[in-house]
């Protein structure tokens, strides 16, 4: 590898969420345009076949990474009965459990069992641990919430390492994406638990932005990847929409943006002159 270039993590979130966005990560593993992706495996989308097709696609593939994506917050349904807060059942909105976790009324010990059960939920899929530990809407960087997730994994996959949300940007850059900045804030007490958990973590996060607004991906790509280091990590959702996915998710037809840029032409060649590498 030329020494100048940077190899990094583009990770595709969701895996597991419907069957278009299943197809549409695979197909882009198998074209070297992704080297990670995680798994719901409280997703309706998730199964052994499924899981095989995936560990089929990233074994050909030079670097190809696959963790789990914990998964704690509506529309989806825990895996262990006795989960608080619920609602009718299932998860609460995300929403509700940031609050819940930034006033401390969550316990710790009901969010390591889930992560727990979801843990073990993975190993029987692809029997291994997962290279690397993330969660759903960033739900694993939440006070009260990183104690049981980060327990969770120490217990039962230390070798993984785990995805924190912080940017490598100027502080003045920072200040523009109130979004990102909540993340940064979240994420260095998460790298603290983390090193005192000694558990590895990458060392810069891009990837976040309004999703609920038109981007052009390409220019949104250029800028996460300026002034990424090395092993950093770019978070990405590329995906085919389906029924299942209308279901469950508004992130919709900015997945199939997100898959066409990254199939397309012109990704290699931001790669080129980012001197950035993903095998």
């Amino acid at each position: 590898m030329n020494e100048a270039h940077r190899r990094i993590w583009l990770c595709a979130d969701d895996y597991g969420i419907s069957p278009g966005v299943n197809r549409a990560i695979r197909d882009l593993i198998g074209r070297g345009r992704l080297n990670a992706t995680s798994v719901m495996t409280v997703g309706p989308a998730i199964s052994r076949d499924e899981a095989a097709e995936l560990r089929k696609v990233a074994a050909d593939s030079p670097r190809c990474a696959i963790g789990l994506h914990v998964t704690l917050t509506a529309p989806f349904r825990p895996l262990t009965m006795h989960f608080r807060p619920n609602d009718g059942g299932m998860f609460p909105p995300f929403p509700k459990l940031l609050r819940a976790a930034l006033l401390r009324r969550l316990d710790p010990e009901i969010i390591h069992a889930e992560v727990m059960v979801q843990l073990a939920a993975f190993g029987e899929l692809f029997g291994q641990v997962p290279d690397f530990v993330d969660g759903h809407q960033h739900a694993q960087l939440y006070p009260q919430v990183s104690d049981g997730f980060l327990a969770a994994v120490k217990q039962s996959a230390p070798s993984a390492w785990v995805r924190q949300g912080g940017r490598n940007a100027p502080l003045a850059q920072r200040l523009t994406a109130p979004k990102a900045l909540l993340l940064d804030l979240l994420s260095a007490q998460f790298r603290s638990r983390a090193r005192r958990a000694d558990l590895t973590f990458n060392p810069a996060f891009a990837g976040a932005y309004d999703f609920n607004r038109t981007s052009d991906f390409g220019t949104l790509m250029h800028g996460f990847l300026d002034g990424l280091p090395e092993h950093g990590l770019v978070m990405c959702h590329p995906g085919f929409v389906d029924d299942v996915l209308v279901e469950l998710d508004p992130l919709t037809v900015q997945r199939e943006r997100e898959h066409a840029y990254l199939s397309g032409e012109d990704f290699p060649k931001l790669l080129a002159a980012h001197a950035v590498r993903l095998d």
